[in-house]
């Protein structure tokens, strides 16, 4: 059985597990699961978390599975939270993966499943963790691509998962970038690009996740000043929490998952399921 706590995303087509939810006035969540369920059934809840509420969510949900005698139960959430807070930069701050790893850990589940994690760092600290890699993904995108298409890494850390993505795929080259980023500030400069000339050919960037887009703007125009040709990106998570307006201006096409958010309708995105 399964028990999808976004309704907008159904990956998997099983019996559904019918439930309520609701925040109390003192503003925590709460769950009350209506399907009597087997106790010796395996259930799979899937969610997108987007929130810390949406977290407690799930935690209320597997409790409530808990209470109700299941033992085996699987977690598919596609976009890990914290994940990029995966090392302390600044005196003072919090190493947000491990808090969500712990709280997850202690639940003992069966099974968690994530998609294209940050970095190496989550599925360490996970246990019982599956990792579903980006490949079959960027090989949809290039389907839609001409084929002397160049797969561009962003920065140093999409380095070792863009080679494996080129391993995969077999004939497309990579070319590797980089940017300075103030710890402190965030801010975004020297994005280099190392070819003196792209020639005109296309140009994929492929990352993991895509937030405010800056990282994906700065590295745009300075692909564009060594003569790339039409540009196109292609990341796990889109969030694009500042919209698409900039982003249209870069790229040609704009290639996102659904592991995040349903998104609105867009003539330069195409969002591809995961499942």
């Amino acid at each position: 059985m399964i028990l999808h706590l976004d309704k907008n995303f159904r990956p998997f087509n099983q019996k559904e597990i019918e439930f309520e939810t609701f925040t109390f006035s003192g503003g925590e969540p709460h769950i009350r699961i209506n399907t009597k369920i087997n106790t010796e059934d395996d259930v799979t809840i899937t969610h997108r978390l987007q929130s810390f509420n949406d977290f407690g969510i799930l935690l209320m949900a597997i409790d409530a599975l808990k209470n109700m005698g299941v033992t085996n139960i699987h977690l598919v959430i596609p976009y890990f939270p914290g994940a990029r807070q995966d090392r302390v930069i600044n005196t003072g701050e919090a190493l947000s993966v491990k808090v969500y790893t712990n709280i997850l850990n202690q639940q003992q589940l069966t099974s968690i499943t994530i998609f294209d994690p940050h970095s190496d760092v989550t599925p360490a600290l996970l246990n019982q963790c599956k990792v579903i890699n980006n490949f079959d993904f960027i090989e949809q995108v290039t389907l839609q691509l001409p084929n002397n298409l160049l797969l561009i890494s962003p920065d140093g850390g999409a380095l070792k998962k863009i080679y494996k993505v080129a391993a995969h795929l077999k004939h497309y080259e990579v070319v590797e970038c980089s940017k300075s980023r103030d710890l402190k500030t965030g801010k975004l400069s020297k994005f280099t690009v190392y070819s003196e000339d792209l020639k005109g050919q296309p140009c994929l960037i492929v990352d993991d996740i895509c937030d405010g887009g800056g990282t994906f703007l700065g590295l745009a125009k300075e692909l564009k000043a060594k003569n790339a040709g039409p540009i196109y990106l292609a990341v796990s998570h889109g969030i694009f929490s500042k919209g698409f307006d900039d982003l249209n201006k870069h790229f040609d096409k704009i290639f996102t998952t659904d592991a995040f958010s349903t998104l609105e309708p867009n003539a330069n995105l195409i969002q591809i399921p995961i499942f």
